[in-house]
This record gives structure tokens, C-alpha cells and sequence, in this order.
């Protein structure tokens, strides 16, 4: 199935917390923005997020990473659409060397893992009918 990726920049505005710790609400707020992708390419519809399943926050996330999200769907039912969604960190700011320091990381890390259920109403479905 097709895959959708999209990558953003953490800003001082997403920071939530001490330190320009980024909230985990707002990697959750990235994998609605590539669940949405997804429906738009599969049914021509942005559709409902529905629920998560599973959410995993596996390492922290600060204001001046760069984070690439990325979400498949991987079964579709007659309205819903099970996805898997992973966010890497790829770029980490580094504010221990100045405050405008970065560096492109050799392995990305990966900061959240979850799976989820989006729903497309049958009469909002363009593709395939």
C-alpha cells in the first residue's frame, strides 16, 4: 500500500515544556496530518480519525529538530482505514554547542510509533466506486 511522508521542523512555538521539550500531543497532531494524506489519496476523502490503538513515545523531541512522519495504511474495510504511523527525528538541534547549532543525525531516531483507525463514511468515498 502507499506510503506518505512528511517532515517538519520543531519550532520554539511547539515547545511545551522546560529544556524546549515538544509536547507529544504535537507528533500525534503530524500523524493526523499524514492519516489525512492518506484518505485523500485513497478515497478522495480526508475522512475521521477515529482511534488510536497503540501510541509508543520512544525518545524526546526539542525545539530545532527536524522530524519525518511517516503513515501507510494497512487494511481497509468498508469505511475504515487501519494505519501505522512512525516519527524520526533526522536533524537534532544542539544548543549544548550554540544556539544555533544542528547536525543531520547517520541513523535517524525513532520518537513515536502508533497504529490507528480512520473512518470514511461510504458516501464521502470517491475512488473505487
Amino acid at each position: 500500500m502507499e506510503k506518505v511522508m512528511i517532515r517538519v521542523r520543531m519550532s520554539l512555538h511547539d515547545a511545551h515544556y522546560g529544556g524546549s521539550l515538544v509536547d507529544g500531543a504535537k507528533i500525534l497532531q503530524l500523524f493526523g496530518d499524514v492519516a489525512t494524506e492518506l484518505l485523500i489519496r485513497n478515497d478522495g476523502d480526508e475522512g475521521l480519525f477515529r482511534a488510536y490503538d497503540n501510541v509508543e513515545f520512544l525518545a524526546p523531541v526539542y525545539a530545532g529538530d527536524y522530524i519525518e512522519v511517516t503513515g501507510e495504511i494497512t487494511h481497509i474495510g468498508r469505511t475504515s482505514r487501519k494505519m501505522f504511523f512512525e516519527a524520526r527525528k533526522v536533524i537534532q538541534a544542539r544548543p549544548d554547542i550554540s544556539d544555533s547549532a544542528a547536525e543531520v543525525l547517520k541513523e535517524p531516531i525513532v520518537v513515536c510509533r502508533a497504529s490507528g483507525t480512520c473512518v470514511v463514511p461510504l458516501d464521502k468515498q470517491r475512488k473505487g466506486r
